[in-house]
């Protein structure tokens, strides 16, 4: 069972989980009161596509019929998003969001049966709510 990518400490994605059951070991971190607050503390700079499977991850782990194991694969990575400590530091622009967005996109494929036409939809909803419908955004700059 690989936990880690790698062991060396320059490399910057040393700690971030590259298995689904070493995202399965954190999800004993997981709690939704901080999860929100992550949420709302970095949902403008985290951007669309992170929160997008972040809800994902949450509302299927939500679902009565998600197996324990997709459940902890979910809570996991989204353990790994809300913890203080990372592979990347959040405040670094542009980059800090990349090992989180990593660790979601491993637990997103892993448990993708889960993520239904329902879990989806709540996930749009919630996030029409705070970016707007998709008529109304704006669109993304590109920096050349």
């Amino acid at each position: 069972m690989a936990w880690f990518r790698s062991n060396r400490r320059d490399d910057p994605q040393a700690n971030t989980p590259d298995t689904p059951e070493a995202l399965r070991g954190y999800a004993g971190q997981y709690s939704e009161t901080r999860f929100w607050t992550k949420i709302s503390r970095v949902f403008k700079r985290a951007g669309y596509e992170l929160l997008e499977k972040a809800l994902w991850l949450h509302y299927a782990a939500q679902r009565p019929d998600t197996p324990g194991w997709a459940k902890a694969t979910a809570y996991g990575a989204l353990a790994y998003f809300i913890l203080p400590f990372d592979a990347i530091p959040d405040w670094l622009f542009g980059y800090g969001y990349t090992d989180d967005l990593s660790a979601l996109t491993l637990a997103v494929a892993t448990i993708s049966q889960y993520i239904d036409a329902g879990v989806r939809r709540r996930a749009t909803r919630k996030l029409d709510d705070w970016f707007g419908r998709p008529e109304h955004r704006r669109p993304m700059q590109t920096v050349e």
